[in-house]
Parts: structure tokens; sequence; C-alpha cells
């Protein structure tokens, strides 16, 4: 990808806004469970509960925002999440102020911005399909990808100092302005955008609600990839868990050389999602798609092997930049194929339906692979998710898509008749 492709000024304002907020939430990486801990004196369980229960909670209440999000302009969707997550997360400090902040409090907000996270990447799909013609749409997602990997870099160590100084509530005001940030850049866009016409009646039926998950199943190429997706990311998130207990514990690393295994392999990701472009126009979106999901499953089961030391932090290190590294080309290629596999006027409730099952499926991994880590211990664990990790390539596509079918218009309904 060459930086000399320009996607227009508009473009820019988003590309902006998704940078500031991704920094902002890499900032205050770890700042929950800080609070949790060392503010309200709360337990592991109690801890646990933050990650898995509130990603799990706001993945089902953003099951019914998909739907709506559908039949209502996109760009007004996205500055209005920023400003719900903007305005959830500053009642922790406010709260903290005044003395009453609560565990109860923590896990709501976890909710309301896991539901509103949910709901902009759904948005900011199907913005994106209006905003740029299909041949950019790769460009677009490798920058987007390049950005979230580079925010991954410099983000938690600059969040680590600040809640060092400041204390870790100090870092979620940082991630609240981010969002603020975020809305007026996302505003400054301009231009006009057409509000979407529904055809069915205006009270939300129950079977919108399930058409996401119904147009991927019914879909032969995205039905294989959204298993994959889900599955992958699930285990690599339970996997990354119990390594952090393993490292951290057994093995005797410090906190900054469990960070510096997973900051520095990020560059791999920069550096990936700039040869996503030239590898798709060399071998073809197909070869891509499936050669960088294999290679990506190879890696994880080498965690189970990792021992105490310079040695054991190198190998963490290498496992972690194959890792990242394929991840970083597969993501915008996947992220571009599923745009242009699904129609228009089914994005948004495709891409929620796609993200919600990716969190749950995740948070409950995660749960069920800490169960295994107390029973099996965590290096057994890791191992054990390495394995299936290897099978994951049989859930991809097997042959390239064949060009996606306009959607029929459905009848004008009978005039009603007194």
């Amino acid at each position: 990808m060459g930086n000399g492709h320009r996607l227009g000024r508009r473009f820019g304002w988003l590309w902006g806004a998704y940078g500031t907020s991704a920094l902002g939430t890499w900032l205050a990486f770890g700042a929950f469970p800080l609070i949790a801990l060392q503010v309200l004196h709360a337990g592991p369980a109690e801890v646990a509960a933050l990650s898995s229960v509130g990603a799990a909670v706001g993945a089902a209440v953003a099951v019914p925002l998909g739907p709506w999000v559908e039949f209502r302009r996109k760009r007004s969707v996205l500055i209005g999440m920023d400003l719900v997550r903007f305005a959830a997360l500053l009642t922790i400090p406010a709260a903290f102020a005044l003395g009453v902040l609560s565990f109860a409090q923590l896990l709501l907000v976890s909710v309301v911005v896991a539901a509103a996270d949910i709901t902009f990447r759904a948005a900011s799909g199907a913005y994106l399909k209006t905003l740029l013609p299909a041949e950019d749409l790769l460009v677009a997602n490798a920058r987007f990808e390049s950005t979230s990997w580079t925010t991954t870099i410099i983000g938690p160590p600059l969040g680590g100092v600040a809640i060092g100084l400041l204390g870790p509530v100090a870092t979620v005001v940082a991630d609240a302005v981010s969002y603020l940030l975020s809305a007026l850049g996302i505003r400054a866009m301009g231009g006009q955008e057409p509000r979407p016409e529904r055809r069915e009646t205006a009270r939300m039926r129950a079977g919108d609600l399930l058409d996401g998950w119904r147009y991927i199943l019914a879909d032969p190429t995205l039905r294989p990839l959204f298993f994959n997706t889900a599955l992958f990311n699930g285990l690599v998130m339970a996997a990354d868990a119990l390594l952090a207990v393993l490292m951290l514990g057994r093995l005797g690393f410090a906190p900054w050389q469990y960070g510096l295994a997973f900051a520095v392999p990020s560059i791999g990701g920069l550096l990936a999602s700039r040869l996503a472009r030239p590898l798709v126009t060399r071998f073809g979106q197909h070869q891509v798609l499936v050669a960088a999901g294999t290679l990506r499953a190879l890696w994880p089961v080498g965690l189970a092997f990792v021992g105490p030391g310079t040695g054991g932090l190198l190998l963490v290190m290498g496992v972690e930049l194959g890792l990242i590294f394929c991840c970083g080309v597969f993501n915008p290629v996947c992220a571009t194929y599923r745009l242009e596999r699904t129609a228009p006027d089914r994005i948004a409730r495709t891409l929620s339906a796609w993200s919600v099952t990716t969190k749950a499926s995740t948070a409950l991994l995660t749960a069920a692979w800490g169960v295994l880590g107390g029973l099996l211990g965590p290096r057994a664990a890791i191992g054990l998710a390495g394995v299936l990790l290897l099978a994951t390539p049989l859930l991809r596509p097997r042959r390239a898509a064949a060009p996606l079918a306009e959607p029929e218009p459905e009848p004008e309904p009978a005039p009603h008749r007194a």
C-alpha cells in the first residue's frame, strides 16, 4: 500500500477519529481491573467479571441495535456512540471524586461501552462502504489495521507511565476525552448522507434481530469465515489470559517484561497491514485470505513451551510476532471481503451479528479456559487451545466467492382498504 494513495478529506477525518479513540482505549488498557483492585479492593472473581460478564452482557444489549442502526444515518450513529462512551466513562472519575464509586458502576459502564463498541463498528463498516468506492476498501481497512497496531505499540507503555504517576482513574479520563475528540472529528467530516429507506413498517419486527445471523449463515463463503473468526479469536484470547497467569505467576516475569512481550511483536502487525494490498494485487484476495488464515493458526501452540528467563521471553515474542504478522495481513483482507460480500441494506445488521458473536464466544471460551486452567494447569490449557487452533483453517471458504447478486426489490404492499 503506497502512502500516495489518497482517499479524500472525509476519510482522513474518519481515520483520524479512529486513531484518536484507539489510542485512548490503549492508554486506559487495564485501568478497570486496577481500579477494582486498588480502589474498590475487589477479589479475583469480580475482576474477571469485568471483562467476561461485561463483554457478554454488552454483546446481548447490542443485539437489537443492529437493525436499529440499519435504518439510521450512519454518521449520526457514530457520533452518538462516541458520545455515549464519553459520558459513560466520565461517570467513573466523577463518582471517584465524590467518593461514591462502586463495583456495580464499573460493571455497568463496561456493559454500556461494550454495547456501544459493537454498534460503532457496525455503523462504521456500513458508512465506509458508502464513503469509498469498492476498489479503495482494502486500502482503507489496511490503514485502520496499521493504526490499530501503532496504538497497541505506544498506548500501553504511555498508559503505564500515566497510571504510575496519576493513578488508573486518570487514564479513564483520557479514554473518555478520546471519544469526545473522535465525535468532533466525525462531525467535522461534513457532507450529506441520505436517510436509508425502510421498506417495512416503522415498528421493528422480532425477525429483524436475527436477520444478520440469517444473512451470514445463508452465504456459503461468509458462513465458514464467521465460525473461523469466532473460534480463532475466542481461543487466542483464552490462551492469552492463561499466559498472563503463567508468566506473571509461576515463571516469575516482571509486569514490564510481560508488556514488552506483546508490545514489540505488534510492530509485525504494523508492517503486515502495509503488505495486505500488494499481496492481494499479486496473489488474489481468496489466496491471501486462505494462506494468512492458515498460517496464523500455526503459532499459538508454541506458547505452551514457554520457560523462565530470557529464553522464555524471546520464545513468547517470537510466537507473538508470527501470530500478529499473519493477523495483520488477514484482518484487513477479511474486513474488506466481508463488506464486499454483504448487500448494502444488510451491512449494519450483519456486522453487528458478527461482532456480537465474536465478543460472546470470546467471553465464553475465556471463562471455560479459566476453569480448564484450574483443572489442568495453565500450560496444559494453553497447549489445548493451541491444538484446537490448528483445526480452525478447516473453517474457511473453500473457493473464491461468486459475484454478489443484487437484492431483488421487495413487492409493494397492497393498498389498505377500509
